[in-house]
């Protein structure tokens, strides 16, 4: 038994900096054409010349892979400057809440110190992409406490198209479906199959940790029926979001789940448990290339019915599902 899918987007993926990118862009290469990188790096991808060569860099390493990297919204961000990345094709931007996350640290305190740029933003037709989280909330409440500040925004600028990443709510989900503007969500594999009992109900998994975290099983309910109704503003974004284990397995454990080595097996199974194996195709290759303005990739990728054993470690990563088996698995990436 096979799947063939036209090949896949990931419009949601963190390739990091330095030599690991090169291997991390490599494993997306398996299985995906085109990926949206995020820009918290270090320093933050911001300018023309940054993402020229932090693209340059992943494209070189991982053949057939095609990088958007997204640029950082910084509280110096101008109408200027967007208007020099539009012009270049940069198809987003993207909002830290100060302190939200990894490398986040100077991010924005408030949406108006950006006022200027969205409006530009707006202008230019470029997406808004954010991480929707209110740091000053308590952990579960964050993505919630922060949906006041995206209807802030959908109200002062109602062309503005805005994805709200990593969606990880009900409440979320909700107001998605219920904003009336171009408002759209990615959704990860691990929102998907995880729950705060998996991180947190037996011993701790420093490897699911994530920013946002796990939620609830009625949380990760409303994520998989907007999926089974093949709901075009909800799509795949998998937050892939690599550390070497020497860190995950550190006092401090950083927010973010290596899931890149495990994505298009472990969906292609989620998706059969529902029996809902012909939706793979929209959410992963069609829906967020049509939102944000692209066409579909050419080339396909085959799954096969195959038992396999997920590695304890991947590019000097514990990835996601790590030691388990997957029945699915990538025969080959064609295109």
């Amino acid at each position: 038994m096979k799947i063939v899918l036209t090949t896949p987007d990931d419009w949601h993926v963190h390739l990091r900096q330095g030599e690991a990118l090169e291997s991390y862009a490599q494993t997306h290469a398996t299985g995906f054409g085109r990926v949206m990188a995020m820009p918290n790096t270090i320093p933050p991808l911001v300018t023309v010349e940054h993402l020229v060569e932090y693209r340059k860099h992943a494209e070189s390493a991982a053949s057939g892979l095609t990088v958007l990297p997204a640029f950082r919204l910084m509280p110096t961000t101008s109408a200027e400057d967007v208007a020099k990345l539009a012009q270049f094709g940069v198809p987003a931007g993207k909002y830290y809440p100060d302190g939200a996350t990894t490398n986040s640290s100077g991010g924005l305190v408030h949406w108006r110190q950006i006022e200027e740029a969205l409006a530009a933003m707006e202008e230019h037709d470029v997406v808004l992409s954010i991480h929707g989280e209110n740091p000053s909330a308590p952990v579960l409440e964050r993505e919630e406490a922060f949906l006041p500040v995206l209807a802030e925004i959908r109200q002062s600028f109602p062309k503005l198209r805005i994805i709200l990443e990593h969606v990880s709510t009900a409440a979320g989900v909700h107001y998605v479906m219920e904003d009336q503007g171009p408002t759209a969500a990615t959704i990860t594999l691990h929102h998907l199959l995880f729950t705060l009992d998996d991180l947190l109900g037996g011993s701790l998994d420093a490897h699911l940790f994530c920013k946002p975290v796990v939620k609830t099983a009625a949380d990760r309910e409303a994520l998989t029926q907007r999926i089974l109704a093949s709901d075009s503003r909800f799509f795949f974004g998998s937050d892939s979001a690599p550390h070497p284990v020497v860190k995950k397995q550190s006092g401090r454990a950083p927010a973010g789940s290596y899931s890149a080595p495990v994505l298009l097996p472990a969906l292609a199974q989620w998706f059969e448990e529902h029996q809902a194996l012909e939706k793979m195709q929209p959410f992963l290759c069609e829906f967020g290339a049509a939102f944000y303005g692209y066409e579909a990739n050419t080339g396909r990728v085959i799954l096969e019915k195959k038992n396999w054993e997920v590695p304890e470690l991947v590019d000097g990563c514990v990835p996601l599902l790590a030691g388990t088996t997957l029945s699915w698995k990538v025969l080959r990436r064609e295109g």
